[in-house]
């Protein structure tokens, strides 16, 4: 199994939990146009002219709906589908694991990565800006996602070790915010 293509397949399904389209947009386009993707049959579908017009719609629709109050929160009960079938997808697709990870174990690792990056951002992050800004910073923080999806799978797929390293730096921290909360709330 290749390192480097698991590290690809983590950064991209990590990604796809913040917005779904840009990363398999990347993937479409990065497989079209250059050779530092190679979809193989069937995830080189991703790659034809109709996909990537259909992902290009649904991306300006994401990115719209996520910007007006109430749509948002919509948008987000939906894209808990549709996030954690991207990161499936990504994970299963990228970057040759899908000859060296049997298919659903690969597409369940991208499932649950997208699924936890989403279920944190839709379930923790997004209500406490919402709270502590009265809605107002929704907006830049949902600018933020998307420019740290697209940066995180281009990354993935030029720079795998990388991430690699973000995945592990993410984790630690999350784990020591968890930490840290469950012993503030025994010390009270």
């Amino acid at each position: 199994m290749e390192l480097l293509g698991v590290l690809t397949a983590f950064g991209l399904s990590a990604s796809a939990g913040l917005n779904a389209y840009i990363p398999l947009l990347v993937v479409a386009l990065l497989g079209r146009f250059t050779n530092m993707i190679a979809l193989q049959s069937p995830w080189d579908t991703l790659t034809s002219w109709w996909v990537i017009g259909i992902l290009v719609v649904l991306s300006a629709i994401e990115f719209l709906a996520d910007k007006v109050p109430a749509v948002n929160h919509v948008n987000d009960i939906i894209q808990t589908f549709v996030r954690p079938v991207a990161g499936a997808i990504l994970f299963a697709s990228s970057a040759r694991v899908i000859t060296e990870i049997h298919p659903i174990l690969a597409l369940s690792i991208g499932l649950l990565v997208a699924g936890g990056v989403h279920t944190v951002k839709a379930g923790a992050v997004r209500p406490a800006v919402s709270v502590t800004t009265g809605g107002a910073g929704n907006i830049p923080v949902s600018i933020m996602e998307d420019i740290i999806s697209t940066v995180v799978s281009v990354m993935a797929v030029v720079i795998p070790i990388v991430i690699g390293c973000i995945l592990v730096l993410v984790t630690a921290w999350i784990v020591w915010l968890l930490w840290r909360k469950a012993n503030s709330t025994q010390l009270a």
